[in-house]
């Protein structure tokens, strides 16, 4: 979710035209592909750029494709400041060669049954 200070970007006219046209862009030149990982469909514009109250008016930054990517959500909340408290999630599970989970269990769970 948006911080208070950038929400009225989000929801101007300008990002939108700005993040549909980047997304229309992606999808002409790989169907809209996640830029990180390239395995899933993108789901969210990234500013590179991390924006902060004081670059979120400066077209430049804020609404310049070169500081735009598409990314899949799973991507987005890895980078620093995005996911919901985590910097780097633990994988809990895991797929072998013929698409079979494996999973493990997280610390927490360690001394369950």
């Amino acid at each position: 979710m948006a911080k208070e200070w950038a929400q009225a970007f989000y929801k101007s006219k300008k990002w939108l035209k700005c993040r549909n046209s980047y997304i229309q862009y992606r999808i002409l030149i790989d169907g809209g592909m996640c830029e990180e990982c390239k395995q899933r469909i993108g789901y969210i514009v990234h500013h590179k750029i991390t924006l902060t109250p004081t670059n979120i008016d400066n077209p430049d930054i804020s609404l310049n494709h070169i500081n735009l990517e598409y990314v899949c959500k799973d991507c987005h909340d890895m980078f620093e400041g995005h996911g919901v408290g985590n910097k780097s999630p633990e994988v809990i599970c895991m797929f072998d060669e013929d698409g079979n989970p494996i999973c493990r269990k997280p610390p927490y769970l360690k001394n369950t049954i």
